[in-house]
């Protein structure tokens, strides 16, 4: 189970070929054999693709699944998106194109829950809280791939919430709907908003070490779902944070395929 620390993006900076494979190359095997089993590749800087690129792709992606990780291609242009295509590796690796994600459909409020889920999460049980959601996402019709990033951005949230608010108090909420998987994990903290297109306030990098990485999680979280939704608890004190996973229903996704 991946956590915070196991997670890796990296926003590459010019075009993945003969000259840079090898820099990005050695990064990435060191922070794998340091324990990382999850790497975001950020690729809107990104114009080309060689073919010594496409194998350090592969040959990451590989090495990460036998560790029971995954790696996925983010921020990805169209014409680097036809190269991965040629070489198929589309068919096996996660890639978000470089658009804006759809605007998701509101929830009917006459729709019941499939199953809803919900559990206290002390800090001495977050791990356990962890391996909980991804034992109940892996029930629900999302993709393998799916379940995993929002199994990740789950625990963001669940840690986020322990690390800044009064654990006793921490929520986590899981809805499976016809459409949609919904998780809310909600504190008894001050309470904290944070508009949808609005960025998440950074540390100081001459800041307290644990005041470096704040902001990060939600930056995750909005990577990792489809909607990301902070506000504060209209009841009480505390922040609700709501994500949300779109998915084709298997019947649909067969009829896709044929």
């Amino acid at each position: 189970m991946a956590t915070a620390s196991d997670i890796l993006v990296i926003p590459l900076e010019g075009d993945l070929d003969v000259a840079s494979v090898p820099r990005v190359r050695s990064y990435l095997e060191q922070r794998i054999a340091e324990g990382c089993t999850r790497v975001i590749l950020n690729l809107a800087c990104t114009e080309y693709v060689d073919s010594l690129g496409m194998g350090l792709i592969l040959a990451t992606a590989r090495r990460l699944a036998d560790r029971g990780g995954q790696l996925s291609l983010i921020c990805v242009s169209d014409d680097v998106y036809r190269m991965l295509c040629i070489c198929r590796l589309v068919d096996f690796i996660p890639v978000r194109r470089n658009a804006p994600k759809p605007a998701i459909p509101a929830l009917d409020p006459m729709v019941l829950p499939v199953w809803k889920s919900t559990m206290r999460v002390p800090a001495e049980q977050l791990q356990a809280a962890r391996r909980r959601l991804e034992e109940l996402l892996a029930r629900t019709d999302l993709t393998p791939d799916e379940a995993f990033d929002l199994t990740l951005a789950g625990g963001e949230a669940l840690g986020n919430a322990v690390d800044h608010t009064c654990a006793e108090g921490v929520l986590l909420t899981i809805a499976a709907y016809p459409d949609r998987v919904v998780i809310e994990v909600t504190d008894c903290g001050d309470g904290f908003e944070l508009p949808a297109g609005e960025e998440p306030p950074c540390g100081s990098s001459e800041g307290a070490p644990g005041e470096i990485e704040r902001g990060r999680g939600i930056k995750l979280m909005r990577m990792l779902a489809d909607a990301v939704d902070i506000r504060r608890k209209t009841t009480g004190c505390g922040t609700m944070v709501q994500l949300v996973k779109l998915f084709t229903p298997p019947a649909a996704r067969a009829v896709a395929k044929d």
